[in-house]
């Protein structure tokens, strides 16, 4: 797949899940567009696999432009970028008292903080989001 048929993904996987949900994440575009097996994924959030671009079925020049390619859309679509931590799922409290503890995942190879910052942020489409929720509320019966 070649860098023009790979930004075209991108751009598609990122307009429908900004029309669905309101919001497009690198993970969901990774996996839309076939990089990352969703059972592979699964595997990273239960901390079976060290780090995420271990399991993508492209080069890490591949996962570049893939991240480069989601900042050009949400640039032009207007979208607010959003950070959000990934934590590992599955995770029990010790002797079942307390808070679980948290463990946070890795996206890179590397650990660079602006590799890890791109691939945990999501990007928001504002308007979608409040018209989503104004559907929402209109779809919800009247109490009597």
């Amino acid at each position: 797949m070649n860098n023009q048929e790979l930004a075209a993904k991108v751009n598609s996987s990122m307009y429908r899940q900004c029309r669905n949900r309101g919001y497009a994440t690198a993970v969901d575009v990774l996996m839309d567009i076939g990089v990352l097996p969703k059972d592979k994924y699964e595997d990273w959030r239960f901390g079976r696999i060290p780090y995420l671009e271990r399991v993508c079925m492209v080069n890490l020049g591949k996962l570049s432009t893939i991240r480069h390619q989601m900042r050009v859309y949400a640039q032009k679509a207007g979208l607010k970028p959003s950070f959000c931590c990934y934590k590992q799922w599955g995770v029990k409290k010790k002797g079942g008292q307390g808070r679980k503890p948290v463990i946070h995942l890795r996206f890179s190879k590397s650990g660079n903080p602006e590799v890890e910052r791109w691939y945990a942020t999501h990007f928001v489409d504002t308007k979608r989001v409040a018209e989503l929720k104004a559907e929402t509320q209109t779809e919800l019966p009247a109490e009597e």
